[in-house]
């Protein structure tokens, strides 16, 4: 058997290598200069042209082992080497193969297998008539990306890659350059917003936002709503519906809207709310007049005569409140329906509270002139003591004075100001002794009280320190009865003395407080707090005004000033009226007391839970300190005894500042924050 390489064999293999160098080294000729050319191939291998193509154009090839062909081309017209190409590329197509660029080479491999392989994604660098393989995403503005695809497939390659992604409404095509954007030029001519694509739907019966919940949760249910989908939105003032898309998606919800926008059975619709905030028995009472109102400017001139019957308010619709579960129970017409919703939605609100903290200061200023001359005998031998006066001069008694008879040195001068002269006269063993009472006093300031109270927005608070006093206001006697005996009878009425202070604040938008303010501060008089009721004496200042506040900020209230004048005169029968010398036998007292009384109020908002916690547990703890101030020893208390301790408050806590008192008390020291009523008095020092 001859050997393929025999005689002939090798003769033919080296024929054929010469005619292939023969047929490239035109190319390679060509390649160099830049000039055309004219290829022309019959039953030639694919990689023989691959190897042609690659020394024309200058470019990279790998070629996947499978690509096997046998290539036909006839050109009778020279072309580029860019042409050339083209027209390679073209080759490949033919027989089920492409060329994929990865960098700086070419990949050659077949169709099915090439959109596995990263490919150019950059579309715009690629000739539009190219047959490279690239990637496009097509982002979809009007339509739904879904219903594209069914559209597109047909006119794509069975190798080529189209999906959607519904969550973006975007479009993923994988295809040769010249297909992609054709595809491109056909979605885009889809994707326009046509003229008149919203529909304006008016509800008769239904709620516009009932039915937009429902289309809503319907939508939920199917899926993620496409950005082609239609959309519903409510308008609650008009009671409409607004309905965007697709001509056959909005035909398919106006079909669905027609079916829920229908009457209700007869009955009427009926509700219950439960109300979180608002009172129920309240509410229902505006809820009847809103009703009444709402149903005569909706319902024509028949709903207006319903309305304007006993009541103002339709037969067809009843409202009725349950204290015990604090709810309302609505049957009514959707129309009134939804208007008395409205109304309950707007008023069943947290409302905020305000913290109120006042000072009540008293700013006296007294004034005191006390002069007279006390005498006193003393009978040494017979042991005798005559006074002809025996008042207590601010703790100098007529005692003291007999004792400074025999020491004159002890009474020098007395306690709170007073000038005492004391001196002895002997006559036949008789000692006189006389007193000169002179006072000059001046008054203080004092802190009445220092209350505090939480109160809603809009909402009277009332802080009252007073007792109730007895009155008389009548008396009479009843004759009758056995013997005719004599019944006497009066009628008492008792009276709050004291501080009341009553406050309502409001709320506004500018975060101020307006406060409707009452004060009052009455007493007993001196002079009548130890005779009957019958002589009583009160003495009353009352503030009432409207201020408003800044949160946080402070504001004086003043000018309930009390002006006294009391002068009175004590004197020795007889020789008290003698002239001249009388003077030495009387004693005037003329007092003065002119009283200002102070109210500083700081009010502060509480909109959230939390800052009425803190507000309450500054309080708490304040008090749980105090009582562990008195176990820690600083008290003294029978030995063994523990006064009980209030338990830990755990919460948000803030330590709670009293409003810095008024310039003109700015010299005194500081006042202990003692709460109204307590036992232990608020202490104060006076100036010196």
């Amino acid at each position: 058997m001859t050997s393929p390489t025999g005689k002939f064999g090798g003769h033919s293999l080296a024929l054929c290598r010469a005619i292939i160098v023969a047929c490239l080294l035109p190319f390679a000729a060509a390649a160099q200069q830049g000039a055309q050319i004219t290829p022309n191939y019959k039953d030639a291998d694919l990689t023989q042209v691959i190897d042609a193509v690659a020394q024309v154009t200058g470019k990279s090839f790998i070629v996947d082992p499978r690509v096997r062909a046998q290539v036909t081309m006839l050109s009778t017209a020279p072309m580029s080497p860019e042409a050339f190409y083209e027209a390679f590329l073209a080759i490949l197509q033919v027989h089920g193969y492409i060329a994929v660029p990865s960098g700086k080479v070419i990949k050659i491999m077949p169709d099915a297998t090439a959109r596995q392989v990263p490919s150019n994604d950059l579309p715009d660098r690629v000739s539009p008539i190219s047959d490279e393989i690239v990637t496009q995403v097509i982002q979809i503005r009007n339509v739904s990306a879904g219903q594209l695809v069914p559209i597109l497939r047909p006119m794509m390659p069975q190798a080529a890659h189209l999906a959607a992604y519904p969550s973006a409404n975007m479009l993923i095509i994988s295809d040769r350059a010249a297909n992609v954007n054709r595809i491109v030029r056909i979605v885009q001519r889809i994707d326009r917003s046509g003229d008149g694509d919203f529909d304006f739907i008016k509800l008769e019966h239904a709620s516009s936002t009932e039915i937009v919940r429902v289309i809503n949760s319907l939508s939920s249910a199917q899926g993620a709503e496409a950005a082609g989908a239609a959309r519903v939105v409510a308008d609650e003032r008009t009671n409409s519906l607004i309905v965007s898309g697709e001509q056959s998606q909005r035909l398919r919800l106006r079909t669905l809207i027609a079916y829920l926008d229908t009457p209700l059975e007869a009955g009427g619709d009926t509700q219950v709310r439960y109300l979180r905030y608002a009172d129920a028995e309240k509410l229902a009472a505006k809820l009847k007049e809103q009703s009444g109102a709402a149903v005569a400017a909706t319902g024509g001139a028949a709903a207006a005569q319903a309305a304007a019957s006993p009541g103002g308010v339709d037969k067809s619709v009843t409202i009725w409140a349950e204290p015990e579960t604090n709810a309302l129970v609505i049957t009514a017409p959707p129309k009134t329906m939804r208007s008395l919703m409205s109304v309950v939605d707007r008023l069943d609100v947290r409302r905020a509270q305000v913290v109120i903290e006042a000072m009540l200061v008293e700013v006296s200023n007294d004034a005191s002139r006390d002069f007279g001359v006390n005498w006193i005998v003393d009978g040494s031998g017979d042991n005798f003591l005559v006074g002809l006066f025996n008042q207590p001069i601010a703790g100098v008694s007529l005692g003291d004075i007999a004792r400074g008879i025999q020491d004159p040195s002890s009474i020098q001068q007395a306690p709170g100001g007073f000038t005492v002269g004391g001196g002895r006269v002997q006559d036949s063993g008789t000692n006189f002794a006389a007193i000169l009472r002179a006072l000059a006093s001046n008054g203080d300031t004092n802190v009445v009280s220092m209350p505090s109270v939480i109160t809603l927005d809009n909402e009277e608070a009332q802080i009252k320190v007073a007792q109730e006093v007895p009155f008389l206001t009548g008396q009479y006697t009843n004759t009758g009865g056995q013997g005719g005996a004599v019944n006497p009878f009066q009628t008492i009425e008792r009276k709050e003395v004291g501080n009341i202070l009553k406050i309502t604040p409001q709320i506004t938008d500018e975060d101020t407080i307006l406060l409707k303010i009452e004060q009052e501060a009455s007493g007993i008089a001196a002079a009548a707090s130890q005779v009957s009721a019958t002589d009583l004496v009160t003495n009353k200042r009352t503030i009432s005004t409207r201020v408003l506040v800044d949160d946080g900020g402070m504001i004086v209230l003043g000018g309930l000033i009390e002006d006294r004048l009391t002068e009175n005169e004590s004197r020795v029968p007889v020789l008290g009226k003698i002239p001249v010398i009388g003077a030495l036998f009387r004693v005037r007292n003329t007092q003065k007391t002119k009283t200002n009384l102070m109210v500083f109020i700081r009010p502060r908002v509480l909109r959230t839970a939390e800052q009425a916690a803190i507000e309450t547990n500054a309080k708490y703890n304040y008090l749980r300190d105090l009582q562990l101030g008195r176990n820690d020893g600083k008290v003294k208390m029978i030995p063994g005894a523990q006064q009980p301790t209030l338990p830990p408050l755990v919460g948000p806590t803030q330590p709670t500042q009293l409003p810095p008192p008024p310039a003109s008390l700015e010299s005194f020291s500081p006042v202990d924050p003692t709460p109204s009523g307590s036992a232990t008095p608020a202490q104060e020092s006076l100036p010196q």
